[in-house]
């Protein structure tokens, strides 16, 4: 199997692991990002079967404007996934500023929404895919996720409501839901901290991009008539902490 996918956030991660196996296998990869340079250095390394196109999600004048402008070869988009998304901050949520929140949400669902609309059409006429990343964090809360998990929590369902909606039209849609993973979605978070990064994930043995990239590829190489719905996966050295107790002295 092979065709043309489309994955936003390819400059980094999850994205650009993506990007490198698809492409491996013989598709043509559209990839999507804020960062010209960084796209600019996947085409160089992946050659004529990859498409940067350099927007941010939360512009929708500007994803509208970068998808109308595709080359031919890379207009029939067959798979779209989602991958674009970010975590500001880990305190609890008195602590978090509105904006950090207002940035999550706007990055996490509203833009997916966008591109996620205006691509229907096309996935729709050739009986497409539709992979979301969410997240471990729309089933499991914890300490200072707040917003960050509520949007992936948005996500996996929005991902079944999908798939109700599109009912009879061939088009498949799947919520990957990672745990622990290594990638610069921590560094992100943590606003640069480097001894944070290498704190969390010193000896966790964490999922790496390439485990979720050929994840993504087992996804969309299964047959036509089989979705899978969800996937949430853990690194071993991951699992569920016990709940918290508040105690009046």
């Amino acid at each position: 199997m092979s065709g043309t996918i489309l994955i936003t956030g390819a400059t980094a991660g999850f994205g650009a692991a993506t990007a490198r196996r698809f492409v491996a296998e013989g598709w043509r990869v559209i990839g999507t990002g804020r960062r010209q340079a960084r796209l600019d250095e996947l085409a160089a390394e992946l050659g004529s079967e990859f498409h940067g196109l350099a927007f941010d999600i939360t512009d929708e004048d500007g994803m509208r404007d970068a998808l109308t402008g595709l080359p031919e070869a890379f207009a029939g988009i067959d798979i779209l996934v989602n991958n674009a998304g970010l975590a500001l901050g880990t305190a609890p949520a008195p602590q978090v500023p509105l904006a950090d929140w207002k940035t999550m949400v706007n990055t996490n669902i509203t833009g997916l929404l966008a591109i996620t609309h205006h691509l229907l059409p096309t996935l729709i006429e050739r009986r497409g895919m539709i992979v979301n990343l969410s997240s471990v964090a729309a089933h499991w809360p914890y300490s200072g996720g707040n917003v960050y998990a509520g949007t992936k929590a948005f996500l996996r369902q929005f991902s079944l409501g999908l798939r109700s909606d599109l009912h009879g039209k061939g088009v498949r849609v799947t919520s990957i839901e990672p745990g622990l993973c290594e990638s610069e979605f921590t560094l992100v978070r943590t606003g640069g901290n480097q001894d944070a990064y290498d704190a969390l994930y010193g000896g966790a043995h964490a999922i790496q991009p390439g485990d979720i990239a050929n994840t993504i590829h087992w996804v969309a190489s299964q047959p036509a008539h089989i979705n899978i719905n969800s996937l949430e996966i853990m690194p071993v050295s991951q699992s569920w902490a016990g709940f918290q107790v508040h105690r009046e002295k």
